[in-house]
């Protein structure tokens, strides 16, 4: 089979009866300004937006931002927004960001080009979004250098849904394993600390590291619901589902340090190629590195 482009790739997908969940769960689906306001509403975006400053007219650049779900809820949140895409396809790129900008009335500035190279001024922006963008990066201490120039003093980066790699040698399994790169190619993943390395080194301050468990920005589609099942599994499978909610809940100090614990003991003990990571890093106030 010839290699396919990211749009031919995402048009099979979108074609296979048995995949629709997920087309649905990657925001693939159409109409799309519905498929965006699906996401503005999602337990992620709740997540990714707490992290966030209040917009207060502020300017967000969306790195990357493929068919702009995310500059939609940045703008749907009152961001100022520029977003980022290099593809111009009408499916998943900056057409399809055209389209959405339009058919939504939310003012979204497109620009077509590559995140090692920000055709931005110095101190811009007072937040860069990057939503499942860093592991794509043809150079990632680059981006991230390019990302602590444009932001102010005081912005903040989210980088969030990054994959993981253990070693250098998962990463074959991982695109095996990946739904769409024997098509188009296009996937990648990175070890932990170069992700962090990568960070650090531009000159940010990183204030959050975020692991596959620790957030619905991570474990999406998973809901919050399903995953506190999931994380408790083998403890009701001992004692019961009953005394299981009553030991972990959520309303007790005792019950959310208790599942906190166990959070993290599963996510320490996970290897899985491609995990899902996500980031915050702050550029200080002085300016920091240069």
């Amino acid at each position: 089979m010839s290699p396919m482009t990211w749009e031919e790739s995402v048009r099979w997908l979108r074609d296979q009866p048995d995949q629709q969940f997920l087309v649905q769960a990657c925001y693939f689906d159409d109409p799309l300004d519905k498929a965006a306001e699906r996401f503005w509403q999602s337990a992620e975006w709740k997540a990714i937006a707490a992290l966030l400053p209040q917009p207060n007219g502020g300017k967000a650049l969306d790195l990357g931002a493929g068919r702009g779900i995310s500059s939609y809820a940045l703008a749907r949140d009152g961001w100022n927004v520029t977003a980022l895409e290099p593809d111009p396809s009408e499916l998943v790129g900056a057409g399809a960001i055209h389209s959405l900008s339009r058919a939504s009335g939310l003012e979204i500035a497109v620009v077509s080009d590559f995140s090692e190279q920000l055709p931005f001024a110095e101190n811009t922006f007072d937040v860069v979004n990057c939503r499942q963008v860093l592991h794509h990066a043809r150079d990632l201490p680059q981006t991230c250098r390019e990302i602590f120039r444009v932001l102010k003093p005081g912005g903040v980066m989210v980088a969030t849904r990054e994959h993981v790699l253990s070693k250098k040698e998962d990463l074959q399994a991982f695109l095996n394993a990946h739904s769409l790169h024997k098509f188009y190619g296009g996937e990648n993943a990175f070890l932990l600390d170069e992700y962090m390395s990568a960070i650090k080194g531009a000159g940010l301050h990183l204030d959050k590291v975020m692991a596959p468990l620790d957030s619905p920005i991570n474990y999406f589609p998973m809901t919050p619901e399903q995953c506190f099942v999931h994380c408790t599994r083998p403890v009701a499978d001992v004692i019961g589902r009953p005394l299981t909610n009553m030991v972990f809940s959520q309303r007790h100090v005792l019950g959310r340090t208790l599942m906190k614990m166990l959070v993290s003991t599963i996510n320490g003990r996970d290897n899985t190629p491609g995990r899902l990571y996500s980031f915050v890093a702050i550029k200080a106030e002085t300016g920091g590195k240069r």
